[in-house]
C-alpha cells in the first residue's frame, strides 16, 4: 500500500462480518481502521472488549495492539487506501432490503471519497444495489468510478461458531464495476484471504450470495416438511437421512428443525424474490414457498407439545414448558431471527407456562413478555419438573440423553435424543 495512505483498509460497520473482516487484515499486517454509528460499541472495542461470538477479548486486544482504530469519525476514509461497507440490511416492511444503513455509510464515506480509493460493499442485498444505489452516492461529488476510485461487490461469508472456516481459509467471490476495478479488490482481499474468486462483475457477485443461502433455505423447507409426513407415517426420519447420507455422490444431508434463523437463511433468499417480483412481475415461487413451510415450524412445534401432552391427560394451558436452547445456531449468543421467538410466543398464546435455560443467554424478552431463566444449577431439577421439555438448539454444554432421561415428556427438534415412550424427535 501506499504510504500517502494513512489507514491500508477502513472497515465501515463493526459487527459480525465487519468486526473479523478487520481482525484478518489487522493480522495480515494491514493499518486497519474500524468505523461504526454506535458509540458504544466504538468505546468497549477500544477498551479491548468484544462483542461477537467469533472474537474474544484477547483478539480484540492483539489488534489494538496492531494499530486497530476503532472510531465514530467518518473522516477517517479520507486517507484510505480501502473502504468496505459491512453495515446490516434487515428486510424492510414490503419484504425487501432495508438499506437505510448503506445508504447511510455510503453518503458518510461519499463526503470523504478520494482518487484512487478502492470501495467494496459486502452488505447483502439484491442484484444492483452496488450499481444502481451505491455507485450514483458515490459519484455525486464528481468523481467517477472505474476511472477515478474502484468499486466492487464482495459477498460475506461469515458463519458464526465455525471452528473450521473463518474469513482467510473461506474464498472470497469479487466483482466490480470494471474489469479494473474487480482487479483492485481481487488484489485487496488477495492479501487476507487464501482464495480469490472473481466474477464477471457486481450482480454476479451479488447474485452468487443470494443462490448459496436460498439453497440451503430450500433444502431445509424440504425436510421440514418431510419432518411433518414423516412423523404421521411413523417413520423415522433422521434415520432416512442418515440412510441417505451414505450415497457418495448426488446428495448433501439437511436436517429439519424448529425453524430457520439467523442472519442469513430466514432473509436473504426473500431479496431475491422480493427483487423478482418487483423487477419482472411473476413470483420465484421455490422461494416463496419454503418461506412459507420454514416460516411455519415453530407452530407445528407448539402442536406438537400438546399433542405430546395430550398423551399424559394433560392441557397446555397451565402446563410448565421448558425451552432448552433459544440462539439461532449452537455455541454462540447470536439470537437473530431466532425460531425460538415465534415458537415461545405460540407457547403462551395457548396459556403454557414458559421457562428457558440457554448457556449463553442471561435474559430473554425477545417474545414480548417475561420468560423466566432457569439457573445453570438447577437446570436438571427443572427438566425433572417440567411438563415439558423442547430442546430447540443443542449446545455442547447439553448432555441431551442425560437430560431427556429426566424429563417427563421431551420433544427433540435436533434429532440428537435417543427415542424412548416419553421423548420424540421432530
Amino acid at each position: 500500500m501506499s504510504d500517502r495512505y494513512g489507514h491500508d483498509v477502513v472497515v465501515v460497520g463493526l459487527g459480525y462480518v465487519g468486526l473479523p473482516l478487520a481482525q484478518a487484515a489487522a493480522a495480515a499486517g494491514m493499518r486497519v481502521a474500524g468505523l461504526d454509528t454506535d458509540a458504544s460499541v466504538v468505546a468497549s472495542l477500544s477498551l479491548g472488549r468484544s462483542h461477537v461470538d467469533d472474537l474474544s477479548d484477547d483478539d480484540v486486544g492483539a489488534m489494538l495492539a496492531a494499530g486497530f482504530t476503532p472510531t465514530t469519525d467518518a473522516s477517517v476514509v479520507a486517507d484510505a487506501s480501502t473502504v468496505v461497507i459491512c453495515v446490516p440490511t434487515p428486510l424492510g416492511s414490503e419484504g425487501g432490503p432495508d438499506l437505510g444503513a448503506v445508504v447511510g455509510a455510503t453518503r458518510s464515506l461519499a463526503t470523504h471519497l478520494r482518487r484512487g480509493t478502492l470501495v467494496v460493499l459486502e452488505s447483502t442485498t439484491y442484484p444492483g444495489t452496488t450499481d444502481e444505489v451505491v455507485r450514483p452516492i458515490l459519484e455525486a461529488g464528481g468523481l467517477v468510478a472505474g476511472r477515478d476510485f474502484n468499486l466492487a461487490f464482495s459477498p460475506e461469508r461469515v458463519d458464526p461458531g465455525n471452528p473450521v472456516y473463518g474469513i482467510v481459509n473461506t474464498p472470497k467471490v469479487v466483482g466490480g464495476h470494471t474489469p479494473a476495478c474487480t482487479d483492485a479488490a481481487a488484489a485487496f482481499y488477495g492479501k487476507v484471504v487464501d482464495t480469490v474468486v472473481p466474477t464477471r462483475g457486481t450482480r454476479e457477485a451479488e447474485t452468487a450470495k443470494l443462490l448459496e443461502n436460498t439453497y440451503r433455505h430450500i433444502n431445509i423447507a424440504l425436510v421440514n416438511e418431510m419432518a411433518r409426513f414423516c412423523h404421521d407415517l411413523d417413520i423415522d426420519l433422521w434415520e432416512v437421512i442418515a440412510a441417505a447420507s451414505t450415497k457418495p455422490f448426488g446428495f448433501q444431508a439437511f436436517h429439519p428443525g424448529p425453524g430457520v434463523g439467523g442472519h442469513c437463511i430466514p432473509i436473504d433468499p426473500n431479496y431475491l424474490s422480493h427483487n423478482v417480483r418487483t423487477r419482472l412481475g411473476y413470483p420465484f415461487r421455490f422461494v416463496e414457498l419454503a418461506q412459507e413451510v420454514n416460516a411455519s415450524m415453530p407452530a407445528y412445534v407448539v402442536r406438537r407439545v400438546q399433542d405430546a401432552l395430550n398423551h399424559d391427560a394433560k392441557a397446555l394451558h397451565g402446563s410448565r414448558v421448558l425451552v432448552l436452547g433459544v440462539t439461532y445456531k449452537a455455541d454462540i449468543a447470536d439470537q437473530r431471527e431466532s425460531p425460538a421467538v415465534p415458537l415461545a410466543r405460540g407457547l403462551l398464546e395457548q396459556g403454557a407456562d414458559v421457562v428457558f435455560h440457554d448457556p449463553h443467554v442471561t435474559r430473554w424478552d425477545e417474545v414480548g413478555a417475561d420468560v423466566p431463566r432457569v439457573a445453570d444449577a438447577d437446570l436438571e431439577d427443572a427438566v425433572a419438573e417440567a411438563d415439558a421439555v423442547v430442546l430447540l438448539q443443542r449446545h455442547r454444554s447439553y448432555d441431551v440423553d442425560r437430560l431427556a432421561g429426566l424429563s417427563q415428556r421431551f420433544l427433540d427438534t435436533r434429532g440428537s435424543a435417543t427415542p424412548r415412550p416419553h421423548v420424540e424427535r421432530l
